[in-house]
């Protein structure tokens, strides 16, 4: 039986969110640049959003691009800033035939040519209904947390809203991801063990899977492994077991 056979599929996570690590260290093991690394890890993200899709998943958030990696040298940047272009381009056509729609989280300092291609790829998979894939690209949390502080204290200065009435709510439905449901599994590869300052809101019920895998070598086999994780654990949400067992 492979490992696809044995997931359960009226179990699988509503929304799976995905910390791309390990791309620079891939492409160093193989004397390479880091922007080699990047360019193989598109074919994990192809992989995983097919099997995602193929699956049932209806939700993946790919942590693309955070608002600390600006900082990291020039021509990186710029040379993911290109690769991202060309493979949104190139991917377009296979999520508009696969009925997936592309969604973008983050704060959209991106470069012009950058953001028009998003746009236009938004655009064309709009109307599809498969499975939403969201880019985290120039996001973090403490970005998000902190722009969804400022709308509240906007809100609230101009007589929409009163203290009193800020709950989870509010804070919820003025998160980037408000239009999905929060991530019931949070994967990382390369081995590292941190957030990484990644849906810190969002992931406080979430189960957590840690990979060695380098993200370019993450294969199908290796997103059903998770899933089948995830579902040999027991969600309490603070209950005991023999609660969660009634």
């Amino acid at each position: 039986m492979s490992l696809k056979d044995e997931i359960k599929l009226d179990r699988l996570p509503r929304h799976v969110a995905i910390i791309m690590d390990g791309n620079g260290r891939w492409a160093k093991q193989k004397g390479n640049v880091r922007l080699f690394g990047h360019k193989n890890g598109v074919k994990a993200v192809r992989e995983v959003t097919e099997a995602a899709a193929e699956l049932g998943v209806p939700y993946v958030t790919l942590y693309a691009f955070s608002t600390e990696n600006w900082n990291r040298p020039k021509a990186e940047v710029e040379g993911l800033m290109s690769l991202l272009v060309s493979t949104i381009a190139d991917e377009t056509p296979t999520l508009i035939k696969n009925n997936i729609s592309l969604r973008v989280i983050g704060n959209q300092s991106l470069p012009p040519q950058v953001k028009a291609k998003l746009d236009e790829c938004i655009s064309n998979t709009a109307h599809c209904s498969r499975m939403t894939l969201t880019l985290a690209l120039s996001y973090s949390s403490r970005w998000e947390l902190t722009n969804v502080a400022q709308q509240i204290a906007s809100e609230i200065k101009n007589g929409k809203l009163t203290p009193e009435e800020v709950d989870e709510n509010t804070i919820q439905e003025r998160l980037a991801t408000s239009y999905m449901p929060d991530p019931e599994l949070l994967i990382r590869t390369s081995g590292e063990y941190r957030i990484s300052n990644f849906l810190l809101w969002q992931i406080a019920y979430s189960e957590l899977y840690f990979t060695p895998t380098l993200w370019p070598d993450f294969r199908k086999d290796d997103f059903y492994k998770a899933i089948l994780d995830f579902q040999s654990r027991e969600r309490r949400f603070g209950m005991t077991s023999e609660q969660i067992q009634q």
